[in-house]
């Protein structure tokens, strides 16, 4: 019996204790964006991707010449 009465409070102060910090973790936006990360995982974002190259494409190949140079020489 003695073990209950000492069992008792400390299982109140520690659900205040977990209520507290689920309080102050809604009060300070943590659940605000519960899907953000989610589509940020799926979308890209273009701002980050490196410029692209000058001569060819982003897969390495090298650009098509043309036919005829700009002082007629052939390509």
């Amino acid at each position: 019996m003695t073990n209950l009465l000492m069992l008792i409070p400390v299982a109140l102060v520690l659900g205040l204790i977990g209520l507290a910090a689920f309080l102050w973790a809604l009060k300070s936006g943590q659940f605000d964006d519960l899907d953000g990360a989610a589509h940020r995982i799926l979308f890209e974002d273009d701002e980050h991707l490196p410029p692209a190259a000058t001569a060819g494409d982003a897969a390495g190949k090298p650009a098509k010449m043309p036919a005829k140079m700009p002082d007629g020489t052939k390509g």
